[in-house]
């Protein structure tokens, strides 16, 4: 069966169907397959859905796709595509109808009211139009043949699938710091990892939370609760992976599904941000300067609480990412209006050579629940860490003894004079570097203890922030400096926080 021509186009440019599929009524045990072959030329849409047509008495949905891969010029993306599903209530974005996705990673998948392959949701196979979804995000300039092999299973439904999502909190140690990674991926999407180790991962890096998000599914929401305890918190999420960037909602509610099937020109974004809002939870704008094709966010940040300015190793796009973000902390200090946007850092783990906590969070928080470590996240009571290794203290006094630490504002007069003093351990010979709204005003170097404490003298007038960069030294061993250079000033991070504020607001 052959389906070259798109029938209905749906959307502003982002969508095409194909024409359906129908299958017959059949006995119990029955199985029925038919192949859908085609063809995408370059410029198809981001989405194309092919209708299956399911009676009643099916048991079970299966697919398994296929695309060629020609040769191309150097340069030249080759093809790619990936695979999701809906359900008989419909494909209309934010609806019901959503079942699965499994992107790229997988080549097949199956869904019955018991299981479903890592990716997709078990529950009913009810009767109606269901669609697969074909997202071809590269096309060869040959063009892609595609194949689609569907195949249902009629009979009795099984019993129900019990999801066993984890608790919002654990033992925890009163209002304390807590460290954490929030970007992390298993087998339910591209990562290689199962949950257990995953979680595993995660308690032999000391973190006492974690959140899932794995990409354009709530799949593994329902498996997580076995592997939480008293000692770990486990937090629900979703990398919404989109063709104008990524991003992260945390703390969504279980089975909580957010859409992705738009781009910033569509702007819908700001719609899917309010439910992730509404449920408790954060929107984070993830790997903004990501090389990789669709990686580049490209949203603006209005509707986010936070930005991954540190995502796995430290790179170059690691470098640029610390320095929109640090632009936006001067646009806000000099009155643009808003919120300032805190930063994070996670690893972004896929697989076993992916280091769980590399980097991490470290969040001053109430105790440690989804709900308050959320809210230390999205004040910026948090500074990030290459592994629990490294600590710091980073606080700012006023001429009366008032305080501040980090996400926080010293409330003291403009020409106050404020004591700021960083303590850190954790990085031999590491570059200690102080930056406020004037760059860098004061660097000083570690020595092999990794240990020291640096302190630093100004007023609310001369600097409206105060935050703290710790950095490893450059390959050559020196420490780096601001100056101009072909290659990167320091060397990779190894500590960061957020800033203290300086000054009445």
């Amino acid at each position: 069966m052959s389906r070259r021509n798109f029938l209905t186009a749906a959307g502003v440019g982002t969508a095409a169907a194909l024409a359906p599929v129908a299958f017959a009524e059949a006995a119990e045990g029955q199985t029925e397959t038919k192949v859908i072959t085609g063809h995408f030329d370059p410029g198809v849409a981001d989405f194309v859905y092919l209708p299956v047509q399911v009676p009643a008495g099916v048991n079970q949905i299966s697919a398994v796709y296929s695309y060629d891969e020609p040769a191309v010029p150097s340069g030249t993306p080759g093809n790619s595509c990936d695979i999701g599903v809906f359900d008989a209530r419909g494909t209309k974005l934010g609806g019901a109808g959503f079942r699965g996705w499994s992107g790229g990673f997988r080549d097949r998948f199956s869904i019955s009211r018991s299981e479903a392959t890592p990716g997709y949701l078990p529950g009913d196979v009810m009767p109606g139009t269901w669609n697969i979804v074909l997202g071809p995000y590269q096309v060869a300039p040959q063009g892609m043949d595609y194949r689609v092999e569907v195949t249902l299973t009629h009979g009795a439904p099984g019993a129900a699938y019990q999801p066993n999502y984890p608790p919002l909190k654990a033992s925890g140690r009163g209002r304390a710091w807590y460290r954490g990674d929030c970007h992390l991926h298993t087998v339910y999407s591209d990562g290689k990892r199962l949950p257990t180790e995953v979680a595993a991962g995660a308690r032999a890096a000391k973190l006492d939370f974690i959140t899932s998000t794995d990409h354009n599914t709530s799949s593994s929401h329902g498996v997580w609760g076995e592997f939480a305890g008293p000692d770990l918190l486990i937090i629900l999420g979703e990398e919404v992976t989109t063709r104008n960037g990524h991003w992260l909602a945390l703390g969504l509610k279980p089975g909580q599904f957010v859409d992705w099937r738009y781009r910033s020109r569509d702007h819908v974004l700001p719609d899917y941000a309010r439910e992730v809002h509404d449920s408790g939870g954060l929107c984070v704008a993830a790997h903004p300067y990501c090389p990789w094709v669709a990686c580049n966010f490209k949203f603006g940040y209005a509707d986010f609480d936070a930005v991954e300015v540190w995502n796995g190793p430290w790179t170059w796009d690691d470098d640029a990412t610390v320095s929109t973000w640090d632009n936006k902390l001067v646009e806000y200090v000099r009155g643009g209006g808003g919120q300032w946007l805190p930063a994070m850092g996670n690893s972004d783990a896929h697989n076993p050579g992916n280091v769980i906590g590399l980097p991490q969070n470290v969040v001053l928080a109430d105790n440690l629940s989804r709900d308050a470590i959320l809210a230390g996240i999205k004040a910026g009571r948090n500074w990030l860490a290459e592994s629990a290794a490294v600590d710091l203290t980073l606080t700012a006094t006023g001429p009366r003894g008032q305080s501040a630490g980090i996400g926080e504002r010293l409330d003291v007069g403009s020409a106050d004079k404020v004591s700021v003093r960083l303590d850190i351990k954790g990085v031999p010979n590491g570059t200690v570097r102080l930056i406020t709204d004037e760059g860098q005003i004061l660097q000083q170097s570690l020595d092999t203890s990794g240990a020291g404490s640096v302190t630093w003298l100004t007023t609310p007038a001369v600097s409206a922030y105060v935050r703290a960069e710790v950095r490893h030294p450059l390959t050559d061993g020196t420490a780096g400096a601001p100056a101009l250079s072909p290659a990167l000033n320091f060397g990779a991070m190894a500590a960061m926080t957020n800033p203290i504020f300086l000054g009445r607001s």
